[in-house]
């Protein structure tokens, strides 16, 4: 009996000093009373668990994991209603802050801690007035194509097609001159996948040692010469 108490103990203790990994995400969901939050990646094109927490009341909370390399992870908050919210963040080893809000819990997310992640916060803000001014456009189309004006429908495809190839030169650039960091290979990937060959070649070789073996900087070799 005694020898089977120090044997639970044991295991208590190895389960305490258990390494959580060398991600520590520190959040906070103003007005977040009840619901599970999950950390969750991509692996194989699934989005699978890495830790959870269910929340009871406690607004301020602890998620953890094990980084490899820096990639995009998303804090996921199943509410009470069952629904789903997912915010997207670059996730590397230490500590990373986010602070949110229940009723916005996409729009009103702030991240801090991740190098990366203030990258992708900058990229982000010159792609969004991309964005946006491609919306007018469609809007200045749609009413061209009442009125049947295809002078005006010309011109706004013209506009649209400045605004892509300004975006492409923008991203190639950005990333060339990060080319010391993660955000270079997945703005590669995610942002100008469908560019031409030679501005993706650009960056690749463009990438410090480091970088090309991360996680993004290995897809990226591989796409490049999937598409060669």
């Amino acid at each position: 009996m005694k020898n089977l108490s120090i044997l639970l103990l044991l295991l208590i203790v190895v389960s305490c000093g258990k390494d959580q990994g060398n991600l520590t995400v520190n959040a906070h969901v103003k007005g977040l009373k009840k619901g599970t939050v999950y950390l969750q990646k991509i692996e194989d094109s699934t989005l699978i668990a890495i830790d959870s927490i269910k929340i009871n009341g406690n607004e301020n909370f602890e998620l953890h994991g094990q980084v490899d390399s820096p990639e995009i992870y998303y804090l996921v908050l199943n509410k009470h209603d069952k629904s789903y919210e997912r915010v997207p963040f670059f996730a590397e080893a230490g500590l990373i802050d986010i602070k949110t809000t229940l009723k916005h819990f996409i729009v009103d997310a702030k991240i801090s801690g991740s190098k990366n992640q203030a990258l992708l916060d900058d990229y982000n803000a010159f792609n969004t007035k991309i964005k946006n001014a491609r919306l007018d456009l469609i809007k200045d189309k749609f009413e061209a194509a009442k009125a049947k004006d295809s002078v005006k429908i010309d011109e706004i495809n013209k506009s649209d097609a400045s605004l892509i190839k300004r975006k492409y030169l923008f991203t190639v650039n950005y990333a060339i001159n990060h080319k010391d960091s993660e955000i270079a290979p997945y703005l590669a990937l995610s942002e100008i996948y469908d560019a031409n060959i030679k501005w993706l070649d650009t960056i690749n070789v463009s990438l410090t040692p480091e970088v090309k073996a991360s996680k993004y900087g290995k897809q990226l070799e591989t796409y490049i010469e999937s598409i060669k």
